[in-house]
């Protein structure tokens, strides 16, 4: 039996949080809950994950901050969430080292489908 892939969600925002563990609890996904880079950056070392969501803005900081401590732990696949929908604020998270950018709020069925494809890589 294999275990659950670990999902880092990194968001500020409880209405966001609970209906989006739902939808990645949907596709298998153990997940954990991070409001701050600091809350987020402990999960690096404690328990690594093998996907990370982030929230661009938190209250401590721009979650593209949390990246590094992730990636060095062996995670691979990071994408970024935000309320900004334009070519400069995609650009600045790819380059940060994302694989995509969903744009909040984001539909139910493409959550699960992309959460499903990105856990699979």
């Amino acid at each position: 039996m294999t275990s659950a892939p670990h999902v880092l969600l990194v968001e500020d925002n409880e209405l966001v949080t609970g209906a989006m563990r739902v939808l990645l609890e949907a596709v298998g996904a153990r997940v954990s809950v991070a409001g701050s880079v600091a809350a987020a950056l402990g999960f690096a070392h404690s328990d690594p994950p093998r996907l990370v969501l982030l929230d661009l803005t938190l209250p401590d900081g721009e979650g593209l901050a949390v990246i590094d401590a992730p990636r060095a732990s062996g995670t691979k696949t990071f994408v970024a969430l935000t309320g900004h929908d334009d070519a400069v604020t995609r650009q600045r998270c790819l380059d940060a080292g994302c694989i995509d950018v969903v744009v909040k709020p984001p539909r139910a069925r493409e959550l699960v489908s992309k959460a499903a494809g990105w856990l699979s890589e």
